[in-house]
């Protein structure tokens, strides 16, 4: 079948190439990878999602994953069948053809001298992130130079990535060719991201695709999105308001009504259906706010690129304790006055009164 050429969409003034499930359908997906044995190691944040998403869109998906463990026994509860398409890690590495290394970035580093081993000629090593490839160096991740080594980054979280899926909805993803040894990962890395069930690709690197990951999870998605709302929070309190106001004029009007109709219909259309007060003081402040945070970025991404972010999350993930230090580090959170709080308003919801 010939290829059509990826669609060139303008993205506010930039021309990227993308490509869309009308180019590149689901019935060319399963062509392509119709004669590959996708096996996804590790089955925790996004190999249920994805694995999933390949097995109901009718590819040949096997799950390798370590036994006896939590997530050994979620498998099984998703429907995977040991020894038919559940396998332990190297079995299913000997088995699969597509290996899609999953598991965590602390977790590769474990398992890559298995996994290395049984990476034989011709054979595809996938990614959905490009923390183990861009820093090798801290991780010891080369891959032989006779297979393909590809990526394919949905971004969301897995829940979400599934959760689209079943909703008959696309969840972006970045693609990436790191590694091109049969002369086929282009087909290769457009059916996997269309078996996975994303709703356009858009090209990157592997290294730019770590490089926003990580900037963006410290950064707006995570770390400063939930350091500004305490921030807030802990303000409004200084100033003698309830917990119930400041909560809900800082996370639930937000996360319930405005990034809704946000991602909906974006920036401009909310503030243009706003009240004028909250119009004025939207763009009497938001500049204010850039200004303040361009320095924490630019500290950020130097961080990311020269590699410290990466050592500190080998170093901690690493440890024999890390799971014990971050249910730790969990519970402190999940403890403060304003998470608290964000349990009571939640369980005040209509939908969630008895």
């Amino acid at each position: 079948m010939t290829e059509k050429r990826n669609m060139k969409i303008d993205f506010g003034g930039v021309k990227e190439n993308v490509v869309t499930r009308d180019e590149f359908p689901l019935k060319k997906a399963r062509q392509v990878l119709s004669y590959e044995i996708v096996a996804i190691i590790g089955y925790g944040v996004q190999g249920p999602a994805q694995g999933m998403n390949l097995r109901d869109n009718g590819f040949n998906v096997i799950v390798g994953q370590r036994k006896p463990s939590k997530s050994w026994d979620k498998a099984v509860a998703d429907g995977w069948k040991p020894g038919k398409n559940l396998f332990e890690v190297e079995e299913a590495v000997k088995r699969g053809t597509i290996i899609c290394y999953l598991l965590s970035d602390a977790g590769q580093l474990a398992a890559w001298p298995v996994v290395k081993k049984h990476l034989t000629k011709g054979k595809a090593l996938y990614f959905s992130h490009g923390f183990g490839i861009t820093f090798f160096k801290e991780t010891g991740i080369v891959p032989p130079k006779d297979v393909d080594v590809i990526l394919v980054a949905p971004k969301g979280a897995g829940r979400t990535v599934r959760r689209h899926f079943l909703a008959g909805k696309g969840i972006n993803s970045s693609y990436a060719i790191y590694q091109d040894a049969t002369g086929k990962t282009s087909e290769r890395v457009k059916a996997m991201g269309i078996g996975v069930g994303s709703g356009y690709l858009f090209e990157t690197t592997f290294k730019k695709e770590v490089y926003s990951d990580l900037v963006g999870e410290r950064g707006v998605l995570l770390g400063a999105t939930i350091g500004i709302m305490e921030a807030q929070y802990e303000f409004f309190r200084k100033k003698g308001h309830s917990p119930s106001e400041a909560f809900n004029e800082t996370v639930e009007e937000l996360t319930e009504s405005l990034i809704p109709l946000m991602a909906e219909k974006g920036p401009d259309w909310l503030l243009a259906n706003c009240s004028t007060t909250a119009q004025r003081g939207a763009f009497d402040w938001k500049d204010r706010f850039n200004k303040a945070v361009k320095p924490v970025f630019e500290k950020l991404y130097k961080s990311v690129a020269d590699g410290t972010e990466a050592r500190r999350v080998i170093k901690k993930n690493s440890q024999k304790n890390y799971k014990e230090q971050l249910e730790k580090e969990l519970t402190k959170l999940r403890n403060k006055e304003m998470w608290r709080t964000g349990v009571k308003v939640r369980e005040l919801r209509p939908e969630n009164s008895k």
